[in-house]
This record gives structure tokens, C-alpha cells and sequence, in this order.
């Protein structure tokens, strides 16, 4: 008998081994190359990084953030281990003790079971076969495995394993698990929350600690308990983190800094490049931005918007909730003890405040009382505020009036109830606000190539994607100007030509109707040099300039400035700026003067870099090289941007805008302290866009501000006043790193005293001189020695003649 079950145990044995060999043989051929392993590319999103490297934005269905072995903190590796597969650098990729537990459990319960899988079966899984639980599946699951540790390191292994398992709320690997529910990088997590992501694999949905806490808290201190029968933890440790209290709640992916329209450019154009592979492939993108200078920029545009909002009267509350005055007065009184509970309607319009989104660093808050002299507020973060008098006597001012009204109370505009916004200040203090009605736009350039440094294109991103530095086509104005009066630098015009500024009407053909224009000041001037015209901004002037050249001969030459032709209307207005220019178009015109002559196309990618850090693509940008007009050889090793117009008009031309901060519309900038920095401001008919264009020769900064739907923004919202102070703010910033440099005379210029008031060459008998500068060949007429005392002999003949 004894002999007969040896006989029957080895004939099992034997054909347990045939069959596992026709198994082999026949699936393994069938089996995917574990070699693909080795060079996978996990899905991970797309990254959008600024210059200095801060992250500015995350796009990608899945996040991932992929750690090598050696960035992960070894106890996350025991965590893992302890909860999936304590004997995994022991066994050869199956276990067999895991295999014959879920072969007993089968054979007890007659169902299918996930037990028995190890991390390298997990991979397998994962990476190559389905999630549908067939025994041919588990064959293959286990040859693969077997494979796989044949072909990888145990390290290798495990890499891939924390790097493409799911664990739940869109977060694929330990990196990004631990950004999700935490908000911190893995290496800064706390051994309870280690052991609660450790959890998650074994099913992400039950065990999610946002949406099922107390599920998985118990599967946390599973892990934390095998944790500590394996040794990994002393008692100490692990009784401290069973008494941690778990923190986890969604974290979006957060940025460094904010840009989020420069975000969207960039995954824009991303996807036109790449189609939906940028997504998933992990690219990396470094952007122009200047961090610093996009926080400035973002800053200013803000505050800039917001002063118009003072200037023009407080909206009022965004909404109300009914509060019950007798235990809302009641709680307020007690809520510094212990056992204050506010009351269900407070508690319910948290909740509601909590769904009031932040915009432009508004936040929403709840009033809950109000004096004449104080209100306090309830944030979304159940922190009580209270607001003094000063924080909110801006919104007691009248639309129409500068000064607070006595008569008008807080209590008047604001009751219990009312949902506004605050700001915090700087000063470390709260102030009433509210979301401005008009928009704006901020674009900043480095005109020796085209590079952006910063870009705002709106008050907040997530309240109107709308780009207005690159989508918003609107009337430039004044800003204008400056390429009319190049334009007739080029035509043989002189800083010191003499236009008269006297009124003026026009019988267009062009134009619908009789047209009269006027000066913003509604005076008239006279004879005027084009150098004042330029600075104080004298509309009859700029009008007369471009009849004179022609307007066919500007709007031609100022597409040597990148303006669209169809976009330059061929009348007389186009001396006023009637054109249509979005202001990244309009700072990139501005970058030609203040890079003495040279047209430059805005870029913002620097470079790609795909999942290895290898650059897939880099910019080259055409750039300025004065030193290549000096000497053209040996060439540079980049492109050379090409010039548009001359050095010498590039000169005179800044000159004259340098006259505009010194001593006419822009003179508010003057506060900077700054001799290098030359402009011009820009207001359309009836205050519809306020604009300022400035620069240097390091960086040009274009501002426009006004309502997304053309409207008058009001009485004296001109560029000086709406766009200069956000210009003002951003370039406070900006300079701080750039050194003044003194403005390089190109040969073929000479400067010579000049009269005033009748632009010819000064002589002795001149009473009042200035210097001009003119190019060579172009230097006006010297006055007839006898010219002032014939002006004295006809002045006192008229006088005579009056009397």
C-alpha cells in the first residue's frame, strides 16, 4: 500500500511537472520582453516651470512624480513592505506560501482571491496584463513576475512599483500621494502618514482617508502594527503614531508661483506641438518668467485695479444669509470658551463661505456684526476679524467726491449677514475690498531678445481666462504717438520742427463724418516744438505731424514696429491712436526704442526637457549685437534681430519720451528715482483705455487698463492716472537688479542750442536757449542776429497800436 501512494504521490509530481512545463513552453513565447521595462515611460503630467525653476503650473490626468530608488526615504519602503510584501528581497518574485494561503482559501471558500501577489506579481500586473481575475491571468502574472526578477533588481523593482501604483485621488506613486493628501514632498512625511499611503494600494477607494477616514485609519494601523512585529519600529514610535490624529485632505496641485496665463500659453501651445501626448509624457518646460517679477507684476496689476474701485465707490455685499441676531450676538460674547458652539445658521454659512472661490487674493467672509466705528467677519478658516474704521472708510466715499462723507455710515452699507471681500495688507492688516468692474493687462519684455519676463492678463485667471496682454485688441492712444513721430524723423522732421497747435477740422474722406478734434485739455497752444508736443501730448499736433508725412508713409512704417498692417486704419486718426493693438504687440513696439533700433519677437519657452532632463528643444532667439555693426566678423553664434529703423532715431526718439517721465504726462514716474527710463502714456476717446509703455534699455513694460466691454471709465481715468501707478509699482520691482545706464550717443548726431519758441539756432542775442540734438545735415538755421530786437520793435509797435 505504502508503495503504491509513493508511486501515486511521484506520478502527481511528474505531471504537476509536465504540465508546468507545457504551461512554460506554451505562455512564455506568448509573454510580453520584460526588457520594455527598462526603458517604460511612466505617464506623468506636464510641467511648467519659470526661469529661476519655480513651478508654475501642473496639466496631466494623472499626477505622478517620479522618485528614483534612492529618493525614496527608507521608511516609506518599509511601510510598503510591511503592508504588501514583508518578504520581498527574500523570495525570487512569487511566494509561495502567499500562492498555497489563497489555493487553501480557495479551496475553503470556493472563491477567487486577490492574496498571494507579491510586489513583483503587482508590477507584472500593472504594467502588462489586465485586472480581471482568471486563473490564465495568474499564470501569466506569475511567469512574468519570474521573468522580471530575472531582469531587474529587487531596487529596480521596487522603484517601478512606487512610481505606477495607484493610490487614489488622481495620485499614481508615492510622490504624488503624498503631495495629494498631505501637501508635502514624501521625505517630510511623518511615519503615520507613510504607513496610511502604504494602505492604499490594496484598494484606494475604501481605504481613501478623505472619503472613508475611519476605514482607513484601521488599515494605517495595520501597517503600523506590522511595522512594528517586523521590527522596523520600536514600541515607542509606534505607539506615538497610532496616537497621531491624521491630516489628510485634498491638496490641488500647488504652484510656486502664479502665472497661470502664462500656464495656458504654454500648455497651448504644448498641445499644438505634441497633441494629447504632452499630457502624459512628462515634459518639463522652462519658461522666460522672472518669478520675482511675475509676483510684481501680479501684485501691481491688482492693487492698480483695485485703486480704481476706491476712486469710484464700494460695490456693496456679494450676497446675504440670514444670521439669528439673538444667539449669533450670544455666541459672540462667549466664543473664547471652551464650550461656545455657533450656531447652526453660522456653521451652515461656513460651510457656504467655503465654496466662495478667492479671487485676485480677495477672500470671501461673512459679516457678523457692525458698528459705525468696527465690523467684524467671519473667514472661510473660522478665524474672527475685525475690521477698524480705517479699513473700511474708503467705501464711505461718494463715487464723485475725494473726500469722506460725515453723513454716511458703515452700518448704512454693510449689515450682519452680508457677504463681502478682504485683503490682507502688507501691513499686516485686513481691509474691506471688493472685485473691481474694470480689467487690465501687464506684459514685460527684455527688448534685447524678445524674452517675457512677466505677464498678467487679467485681475484673476479662474474669474476670466481671457488673455488680455495677447487676445485683447484695443485703441493704443497716445501710446501711439511715438512711431508717428519716428516716422517723421524719417522723413527729414527735426525734434525741434515747429507744428501749430490750433483747433482744426477735417473733411476726411475716411472718415463717416466732420471730424473736430481737440486736445485732452481742451486749450490750444500755438506753435510747438515736436519735442513738447511729444512730452505734454498735444493731439492737433500728432494730427497735423501725420498729414504732413503722409498716412500711407506711417502706416507703413510702423509695421517695421510688428504692426499689423490690416490693423492701422489710413486716416488722420491714426495719429490718435486709433488703430487696434493688444499690448503685447504694443510692448514689442517699444522694444525697438529701447534697444536702439532692432525688432525682436516675443518668445516665453527658453527649453524642453523630457523625463530624463535631456533639452528636447531649446530656443534661439534672434537678439541685438551693436558689435556686429561695429565689427561684422567673426559672426555671432546666435541670430542678430534685424534693424528697423536707425541708431539716431532710435536716440532722439527716447530722448523725447525720456522728456515725457521728466516733465510731461508720465512725470508721476519721476517718484522712481531713475534718469534711464523714457515712455508714454496712452487715453482713448471718452477715458475707454488708459494705458503706459515704458522702458529702459534692459526691460519695456506695457499696462492698459479698462472695461473688457469699451465704456467710459469715468472723468480723468487718463494713462497717467489708471495705467502709470501699475506700471510704477511693477518697475519698483523690476529695477531694483537693473543698473542705471546712461543713454549712448550714436555717431551722426550733434547738439546745439536751439530758441525755444521757434525751434532755429540760438545766437548771442538769444535770450532764453535749450540744447536739441539733430542729426547731421538736419541742425535748423542759425537766427538773423537782428531777430529778437525786430520781435521787441513789433511787440512795442503793437502795444502802441493797443493803447
Amino acid at each position: 500500500m505504502l508503495f503504491f501512494s509513493a508511486i501515486l504521490m511521484l506520478a502527481v509530481i511528474l505531471a504537476g511537472l509536465l504540465a508546468a512545463t507545457i504551461i512554460w513552453f506554451y505562455l512564455n513565447p506568448r509573454l510580453p520582453p520584460v526588457d520594455d521595462l527598462k526603458e517604460i515611460q511612466l505617464q506623468t503630467p506636464l510641467r511648467v516651470y519659470s526661469a529661476d525653476e519655480k513651478l508654475i503650473a501642473e496639466y496631466g490626468a494623472q499626477r505622478r512624480i517620479a522618485l528614483r530608488y534612492e529618493e525614496l526615504p527608507p521608511m516609506m519602503i518599509k511601510a510598503v513592505l510591511a503592508a504588501e510584501d514583508n518578504r520581498f528581497f527574500e523570495h525570487p518574485g512569487v511566494d509561495i506560501r502567499g500562492i498555497l494561503r489563497a489555493v487553501i482559501t480557495l479551496l475553503r471558500t470556493v472563491e477567487k482571491s486577490q492574496g498571494g501577489s507579491t510586489i513583483t506579481m503587482q508590477v507584472a500586473r500593472n504594467f502588462f496584463l489586465s485586472r480581471e481575475k482568471t486563473y490564465l491571468r495568474k499564470v501569466n502574472e506569475i511567469l512574468l513576475a519570474l521573468k522580471i526578477e530575472k531582469e531587474l533588481s529587487k531596487q529596480q523593482i521596487l522603484e517601478l512599483y512606487l512610481n505606477k501604483i495607484y493610490f487614489g485621488n488622481r495620485a499614481y506613486g508615492v510622490g504624488a500621494a503624498a503631495k495629494a493628501y498631505y501637501g508635502k514632498s514624501l521625505d517630510r512625511l511623518s511615519i503615520a502618514q507613510m504607513a496610511m499611503i502604504s494602505g492604499l494600494p490594496k484598494a484606494p477607494s475604501i481605504y481613501n482617508p478623505i472619503a472613508n477616514p475611519q476605514r482607513a485609519l484601521q488599515r494605517r494601523n495595520y501597517a503600523l502594527a506590522r511595522m512594528y512585529s517586523l521590527g522596523y519600529i520600536n514600541a515607542s514610535t509606534y505607539q506615538q503614531a497610532l496616537a497621531e490624529q491624521d491630516s489628510a485632505r485634498r491638496h490641488k496641485p500647488r504652484s510656486d508661483i502664479e502665472a497661470p496665463y502664462m500656464g495656458e500659453m504654454v500648455r497651448s501651445k504644448l498641445v499644438k506641438r505634441f497633441g494629447k501626448k504632452a499630457y502624459s509624457a512628462g515634459y518639463k518646460i522652462f519658461t522666460t518668467v522672472d518669478s520675482q517679477l511675475q509676483t510684481a507684476a501680479n501684485r501691481a496689476l491688482r492693487n492698480g485695479l483695485l485703486g480704481y474701485l476706491h476712486r469710484h465707490g464700494y460695490p456693496g455685499p456679494e450676497g446675504h444669509i440670514d444670521l439669528p441676531s439673538t444667539e449669533l450676538a450670544q455666541w459672540l460674547r462667549n466664543r473664547h470658551t471652551h464650550s461656545a458652539q455657533p450656531p447652526a445658521e453660522i456653521t451652515a454659512a461656513q460651510a457656504e463661505l467655503k465654496k466662495i472661490p478667492v479671487v485676485g487674493a480677495l477672500l470671501p467672509a461673512l459679516v457678523v456684526q457692525t458698528s459705525t466705528e468696527a465690523i467684524t467677519i467671519l473667514l472661510a478658516d473660522e478665524q474672527l476679524v475685525k475690521l477698524s474704521y480705517s479699513a473700511f472708510s474708503w467705501a464711505l466715499k461718494p463715487a464723485t467726491d475725494k473726500t469722506v462723507n460725515i453723513h454716511r455710515k458703515i452700518t448704512n452699507i454693510l449689515s450682519t449677514g452680508d457677504i463681502i471681500r478682504v485683503r490682507w495688507l502688507d501691513d499686516g492688516s485686513w481691509e474691506l475690498a471688493g472685485i473691481p468692474p474694470t480689467e487690465g493687462a501687464l506684459i514685460a519684455l527684455n527688448p534685447q531678445n524678445g524674452a517675457i519676463l512677466a505677464l498678467s492678463g487679467g485681475f484673476d485667471f479662474f474669474k476670466s481666462k481671457y488673455n488680455r496682454v495677447v487676445q485683447a485688441k484695443r485703441q493704443p492712444g497716445s501710446s501711439f504717438k511715438p512711431f508717428i513721430y519716428s516716422a517723421a524723423l524719417e522723413k527729414g522732421y527735426t525734434a525741434a520742427s515747429i507744428i501749430n497747435d490750433a483747433p482744426v477740422v477735417m473733411d476726411d474722406d475716411n472718415l463717416d463724418e466732420t471730424w473736430k478734434p481737440k486736445n485732452y485739455s481742451g486749450r490750444f497752444f500755438g506753435p510747438t516744438r515736436l519735442r513738447m508736443a511729444l512730452t505734454k501730448s498735444r493731439n492737433l499736433v500728432s494730427i497735423r505731424l501725420l498729414r504732413a508725412i503722409g498716412v500711407g508713409h506711417a502706416a507703413k512704417y510702423a509695421t517695421r514696429f510688428g504692426f499689423k498692417p490690416a490693423h492701422l486704419p489710413r486716416d488722420l486718426s491714426l495719429a490718435l491712436g486709433s488703430g487696434s493693438v493688444t499690448p503685447l504687440e504694443l510692448a514689442t513696439g517699444y522694444a525697438v526704442f529701447a534697444n536702439g533700433g532692432h525688432l525682436v519677437s516675443p518668445y516665453f519657452i527658453q527649453r524642453i526637457e523630457n523625463t530624463n532632463g535631456d533639452i528636447v528643444w531649446q530656443a534661439e532667439p534672434a537678439q541685438v549685437c551693436e558689435e556686429c555693426e561695429e565689427s561684422p566678423s567673426p559672426p555671432p553664434s546666435y541670430p542678430v534681430a534685424k534693424r528697423v529703423i536707425t541708431a539716431q532715431n532710435s536716440y532722439l526718439m527716447t530722448s523725447m519720451m525720456r522728456d515725457v517721465i521728466r516733465s510731461g504726462t508720465g512725470r508721476r514716474a519721476m517718484e522712481l528715482n531713475r534718469d534711464d527710463l523714457a515712455g508714454k502714456t496712452g487715453t482713448t476717446n471718452d477715458q475707454f483705455d488708459a494705458w503706459f509703455s515704458g522702458f529702459n534699455h534692459a526691460i519695456v513694460t506695457t499696462v492698459w487698463t479698462g472695461f473688457d466691454a469699451p465704456r467710459a471709465m469715468g472723468n480723468s481715468e487718463t494713462g497717467g492716472r489708471a495705467a502709470l501707478p501699475i506700471w510704477m509699482d511693477f518697475m519698483r520691482v523690476a529695477l531694483e537688479r537693473i543698473p542705471e545706464k546712461p543713454l549712448k550717443q550714436p555717431p551722426g548726431l550733434v547738439t546745439v542750442r536751439i530758441d525755444p519758441g521757434n525751434g532755429l539756432l540760438a545766437n548771442t542775442h538769444t535770450p532764453k536757449t535749450v540744447f536739441e540734438t539733430f542729426r547731421t545735415g538736419h541742425v535748423p538755421e542759425a537766427q538773423p542776429d537782428t531777430y529778437w530786437e525786430t520781435s521787441e520793435e513789433d511787440d512795442s509797435k503793437g502795444l502802441s497800436e493797443l493803447f
